[in-house]
């Protein structure tokens, strides 16, 4: 139970950074009048990301989710074919 409290704190720790000057980059070879993918690095390891078409819409990942997601997509898991 202490695992999940301190799981939420963490989170609520993330979504109440102000992330008003960070950068944000996507990959490399896209110009900015594409739709695109764009992440951001957080203080403390997070992630942010968000997409080109709705920027105001910020999801935000803690380190070990960000870490979990990208070996997920290097292992094919979220492969659509």
């Amino acid at each position: 139970m202490a695992d999940a409290v301190d799981k939420e704190r963490v989170k609520e720790e993330l979504y109440a950074l102000d992330i008003s000057g960070v950068e944000w980059v996507s990959a490399p070879g896209t110009s900015e009048d594409e739709e695109r993918v764009e992440i951001a690095y957080l203080p403390g390891g997070g992630v942010a990301m968000r997409s080109s078409l709705d920027p105001d819409t910020v999801l935000r990942y803690t380190e070990a989710e960000w870490r979990a997601f990208v070996l997920g997509a290097r292992d094919g898991e979220f492969d659509l074919s």
